[in-house]
């Protein structure tokens, strides 16, 4: 049985780097099935298209990436991701996107390589992101807000288990060394995590790292 193509929609205003990731994903497989030039044609070709994955600028006239982001995620694309494209990896508008839902970031200087393997992770239902590349930019950008986090997700219906890993999972450790750390097997930390991001309604890691932050379970520079 012939495997079914992953499925991407490229978004930049400019003509010239679109067709750069199309030519890059194309030839690696991927189907490239739309294109758009700002955020509210990227909404459109969403719902349109139904993609795997979104690569999505920020930076555009009209509706800019942010907002494109919140409305695929919202409008039930439950089964796409976004995949924001940067210039610098400590723009302020990444953090504003991952909170409205994206899974992760990627630089526009990025390799071939590394663009099609980051796609695919994306797909696969992983955060891009490593963890403490996510902490550096939630302690740069998090902004604490008392009454935000009050009416932010209630984090009583995780167990006090799970409370300990969404923290430890915030201060940038990975699978494996949540294992070490709490002396688990790694197929229980990944059960823990599964069941953190369900019971939060949480799409990713990326978004449970946001969380934590946000909620006030784990403060800028409280790690260690």
């Amino acid at each position: 049985m012939t495997p079914v193509p992953l499925r991407a929609v490229i978004v930049d205003d400019q003509a010239l780097v679109r067709t750069g990731f199309r030519m890059i994903l194309t030839a690696d497989g991927i189907e490239v099935v739309a294109e758009a030039a700002d955020g509210a044609e990227a909404v459109a070709a969403v719902r349109r298209t139904r993609p795997d994955v979104v690569l999505m600028d920020i930076r555009m006239p009209g509706t800019d990436g942010i907002e494109a982001t919140r409305q695929i995620v919202s409008g039930g694309a439950d089964d796409t991701r976004v995949l924001i494209l940067t210039t610098y990896d400590l723009d302020h508008y990444v953090y504003a996107a991952l909170t409205a839902g994206a899974s992760g970031f990627l630089l526009k200087d990025v390799t071939p390589e590394h663009l099609v393997a980051s796609v695919r992770l994306v797909r696969s239902g992983d955060a891009l992101l490593a963890p403490t590349i996510t902490r550096r930019l939630v302690e740069r950008f998090a902004r604490r807000d008392d009454a935000r986090a009050v009416l932010h997700r209630d984090l009583s219906g995780l167990t006090s288990r799970e409370l300990e890993v969404l923290r430890l999972l915030a201060t940038g450790l990975s699978n494996a060394e949540l294992a070490d750390r709490l002396t688990l097997s790694a197929t229980t930390v990944k059960t823990h995590v599964a069941r953190i991001l369900s019971k939060l309604g949480l799409r990713d890691r990326v978004q449970a790292v946001v969380l934590a932050y946000e909620t006030g379970l784990i403060s800028p520079g409280g790690h260690d």
